[in-house]
């Protein structure tokens, strides 16, 4: 049977950060991936937002490696040319009772650690954001947005470099505990299974992380580790209404679990809103175009300057959530399962948003799990 140091199970944007931190020409590393490529599930269907870390709580994983990640994903694409445009945040307040919001959202991204971050007045907005209503709005200069294929496809590139090997179209069927490690049984595109023995086994699956985590043992109902699929709907703004407004633009105070349907500016100069946020029981990749009243009724507040007609279906992502509908947001699930007589099994759940910005700091998270480890 072929051994190996560490097996990297899903190659999305944190798998592949991972791959490019662990990576060594003395360790033999394996990313493996299901589909016939990388990303190809939630970190292609997302909008690529570069999040500052202003919703997450004080000394969360969330709030630790989004404010982390920032700053690296950043360094990353100025010294890497990975497009991306640092376009700043907008998160308004339409009435009194919401600035109040504003204020409370203002003091706890500061606490975790949010970079400069302050309240502007109505007239500073209009006077950047003519189009947009708002009697006042916290401003984040450090949001931003980024091409995560080309992020994804530079730590591909990074890991390949440090003597990573990277296996697409394998399904992972098995994973058995034995002594000094795992022997991870995968299926290939031809329906010929492989045996792998590794002595660390990373589980980054995303959608699949909670199956994954079942496979190796874990009873995940106990653990909290289900993933409970959520769909984020996007419609896109025509009619030229995508010029009216430059910024990431949010209303205030966040619903439970969502932040909310907002502007998502791209990197090609378009326009979309979204997500809208609901939770489905399987996958699939269809906008309801019925909720386009709901989008219009969502952004209208503060974007006046939409009209039903301006909008159009675009895409769908699905977050794999740990928090049930109508649950409050939970934190990253970043644990070695010492704890559960798994040593070496390192478990990523739950690696919604901020998950983007924070695949740099991810992979350093897990690089120093893994020399504790070995």
């Amino acid at each position: 049977m072929e051994q190996t140091d560490i097996i990297i199970i899903g190659a999305g944007v944190v798998g592949l950060s991972i791959a490019a931190q662990v990576a060594r020409k003395n360790r033999n590393v394996i990313l493996v991936e299901k589909h016939s490529g990388f990303g190809k599930e939630t970190s292609s269907r997302n909008s690529e937002v570069i999040h500052a870390g202003v919703y997450y709580p004080k000394g969360s994983l969330k709030a630790r490696l989004c404010v982390e990640g920032n700053i690296l994903l950043y360094q990353i694409c100025k010294e890497n040319s990975i497009p991306h445009n640092p376009i700043g945040k907008l998160i308004v307040a339409v009435n009194e009772e919401q600035i109040k919001d504003l204020e409370e959202l203002l003091e706890k991204g500061r606490e975790s650690g949010a970079r400069d971050l302050r309240i502007i007045s109505s007239k500073e907005v209009q006077e950047i954001e003519p189009h947009v209503t708002a009697k006042a709005a916290i401003i984040s200069p450090s949001s931003g947005i980024v091409d995560s294929h080309r992020l994804m496809k530079y730590f591909e590139t990074v890991a390949k470099n440090n003597n990573a090997t990277i296996g697409y179209g394998c399904e992972v069927k098995l994973i058995e505990k034995v002594p000094g490690g795992y022997q991870v049984g995968m299926q290939d595109t031809d329906g010929e299974m492989l045996t792998l023995f590794t002595r660390i086994l990373i589980n980054s699956a995303g959608l699949e992380s909670g199956n994954i985590a079942a496979l190796a043992g874990i009873d995940i109902d106990r653990a909290n580790y289900r993933i409970h699929y959520c769909k984020g709907e996007y419609f896109q703004v025509r009619g030229g209404k995508h010029k009216f407004a430059r910024r990431l633009i949010y209303l205030s105070p966040p619903q439970p679990g969502s932040v909310g349907i907002h502007t998502v500016p791209d990197l090609q100069g378009m326009m979309k809103l979204g997500p809208y946020d609901y939770y489905v029981d399987k996958i699939d990749y269809n906008v309801d175009e019925t909720h386009k009243e709901l989008f219009y009724e969502s952004v209208r507040p503060f974007l006046p300057f939409i009209e039903l007609h301006d909008l159009t279906p675009d895409m769908i992502g699905i977050h794999p959530k740990i928090q049930k509908h109508g649950e409050p947001m939970k934190d990253f699930i970043i644990v070695h399962e010492e704890e559960r007589k798994l040593p070496g099994l390192i478990n990523l759940i739950g690696i919604e948003s901020p998950g983007l910005t924070s695949s740099p700091a991810i992979g350093r998270y897990v690089e120093a799990m893994v020399k504790e480890i070995i």
